[in-house]
């Protein structure tokens, strides 16, 4: 009763009103995928007000249409909205009708919390026409569609057209404007999702009140409703959010003190991180309770794909970051490289036997052994007691000097079993040492940030070109590289190969089925694929040749349509050998170099 007698004043009078609150806003960081893509928001809940004259008309003139069809008349309040809100109220006895204008629900948000009291409505009512008094129509709806809550997380229009229908409210059908204006009555008894009969029901009453407005034609209407828009049922970007928390802290360090709104620029593939979420999700059905982790580094160390999880909604602990699981035979590689860069040679026989070191005795997962073996069969068939013995004979502190090297940032241990992948690893220094092996022997950093730049396109940070560093050389490389292929064409990971492409990897089981693990790569592009529980548990059965290498394969067919892909690169050519000058022979002439010019330094 508030409200109307404060209405009652208006109308008589314009008095002096109190001065509006300040309008605060927290400045938000938007992550963006290497097409510009956005993948998720972080900082502030609201976006900035929307720019109306980059929305087809249809969009807003929904919500006008539903919410306040003389918004573009009333002062801030609706003085025959009031009236029919105080007869209702007056006849339920109770504060039932609310009549808010589009410009009331702003102040509202703005200003005011939600609760149901006759002096909040009229302050709700006080502050509408000091809206009006210093806004324009267009500034109060552009505000009011940044600010309004859509349900599932979605707050204001853009993370609403990008959470239903993936894409930007510049895109939106007449359909689509319709059934996200439904929204506003409820945003869950109407939310597309989990009420898509209520919603499509009022979507019909907010094309009906478009048509009634002039919005739109009856024909036009009758086009939207033969329409069914796509409706996601869980955000298109859920698996990035991963990506984007392992980035948030470090994106802030770099930026420094937030000030403004950002952009940052990154490095991840939005279709490729779909396609690997899906395929994992896909192989984990298969293993009740089992959780699954995927990562993917290109040659220079960008971070193309990271998924930390099934369901971010769920669960937002990151298990490609911050999961450190044992290895298995994806270890096996930093094995045969230090073995390999001590003389070793892929055709090298060796001889697959029980064998002991110290109180240990390795075994086989078949369980017998195959006898006279060549070094490439024993690392295809992933032979234990030969990657149990070539460890011991190279040096255990050696291959964990190698598999530092290339990229492996976890505490190493040396006992005799770490030849078989004890030491806990997570999928991200996996990938970026594998990627090692993808590139042509180059160390890399994985990264995830290219650039951050305001919203007016300052660039605060642009990240330098890399600095190929080669850890990795020939004969070995290139030796390695030959192993890991047989591992992938007749070996244990056959389910992994992608036909018409250069692939290698290795497979990884642990103990009782604790981890399974599939680290391959092609030419400039390395993926890791992880399955365990997060309890530590067995799964059933699984090993890395079978659920991880098909969610690889998944993921890695999507990728190199994507990204750029390549033959596995060879390499440097391996050292010249040194030849003997006999003695007494004439020594070579050596030619004196040619004077560099000097560098100009101004």
């Amino acid at each position: 009763m508030f409200a109307s007698i404060a209405a009652a004043a208006l109308l008589a009078a314009p008095a002096e009103l109190p001065r509006l609150p300040p309008i605060v806003r927290p400045p938000q960081i938007t992550y963006v995928d290497r097409s510009g893509a956005v993948l998720g928001v972080r900082g502030g809940r609201y976006a900035p007000p929307v720019d109306l004259a980059k929305l087809p008309p249809h969009v807003p003139a929904a919500f006008v249409a539903i919410e306040d069809r003389r918004f573009y008349d009333h002062t801030g309040f609706d003085p025959t909205g009031i009236a029919r809100a105080i007869v209702t109220d007056i006849r339920e006895g109770r504060l039932a009708q609310g009549a808010s204008t589009i410009t009331q629900q702003l102040a509202r948000n703005l200003f005011l919390s939600s609760d149901r009291t006759a002096e909040r409505k009229a302050k709700e009512l006080l502050y509408a026409v000091q809206l009006e008094r210093a806004y324009t129509k267009k500034q109060i709806l552009g505000m009011y569609l940044s600010r309004v809550y859509f349900g599932s997380g979605a707050y204001g229009l853009e993370a609403a057209s990008r959470r239903y229908f993936n894409k930007a409210p510049a895109k939106l059908t007449v359909r689509e404007a319709a059934m996200l204006a439904a929204i506003m009555k409820s945003p869950t008894g109407y939310n597309p999702v989990t009420e898509p009969e209520a919603n499509a029901q009022r979507a019909r009453l907010v094309l009906d009140a478009m048509v009634e407005t002039g919005a739109i034609t009856s024909a036009d209407r009758s086009k939207a409703l033969a329409q069914t828009p796509r409706v996601w049922k869980t955000s298109p970007t859920a698996p990035a959010q991963y990506f984007i928390d392992w980035l948030d802290a470090e994106t802030r360090r770099l930026a420094g003190k937030q000030i403004q709104d950002l952009i940052v620029d990154t490095t991840l593939d939005i279709t490729t991180e779909r396609a690997a979420s899906e395929a994992v999700r896909a192989a984990a059905a298969k293993a009740p309770g089992a959780q699954g982790a995927v990562v993917s580094v290109d040659g220079a160390g960008r971070v193309r794909v990271l998924v930390g999880g099934l369901d971010y909604a769920a669960s937002g602990f990151n298990r490609a970051v911050a999961a450190k699981r044992q290895a298995g035979s994806a270890w096996k590689p930093f094995v045969y490289l230090t073995a390999l860069e001590a003389g070793r040679t892929p055709d090298m026989p060796v001889v697959d036997e029980p064998v002991t070191i110290g109180t240990w005795s390795p075994r086989n997962y078949e369980g017998g052994f195959l006898g006279a073996v060549t070094l490439e069969q024993a690392l295809a068939q992933s032979v234990n007691t030969v990657a149990a013995k070539l460890a011991d004979e190279v040096g255990r502190p050696n291959v964990a000097a190698t598999a530092r090297r290339v990229g492996i940032v976890s505490a190493v241990n040396t006992d005799p079993a770490m030849a078989l992948g004890t030491t806990q690893v997570s999928p991200l220094e996996m990938a970026q040492a594998y990627a090692v092996f993808s590139n042509g022997g180059n160390r890399v950093q994985a990264y995830g940030v290219e650039r951050i730049r305001t919203a007016g396109g300052k660039v605060i940070y642009q990240r330098k070109p890399p600095t190929w560093s080669q850890v990795v050389r020939n004969p070995a490389l290139g030796d390695l590289n030959r192993m890991l292929r047989a591992v992938v064409s007749r070996g244990t990971g056959v389910r992994a190969a992608l036909p018409g492409y250069d692939v290698a990897g290795k497979t990884g089981t642990t103990s009782d089925y604790k981890d399974a693990w599939f680290a391959g790569y092609t030419g400039g592009l390395a993926t890791v694929v992880w399955m365990g529980r997060d309890d530590n548990a067995s799964m059933p059965r699984v090993t890395g040749g079978g659920l991880p290498a098909e969610a690889w394969r998944a993921t890695m067919a999507s990728a190199v349509k994507r990204l750029p892909v390549m033959a596995i690169p060879a390499g440097p050519p391996p050292p010249a050998p040194v030849q003997a000058i006999p003695v007494g022979a004439p020594q070579p002439e050596l030619s004196e170099p040619e004077d560099e010019p000097e560098a100009q330094l101004n």
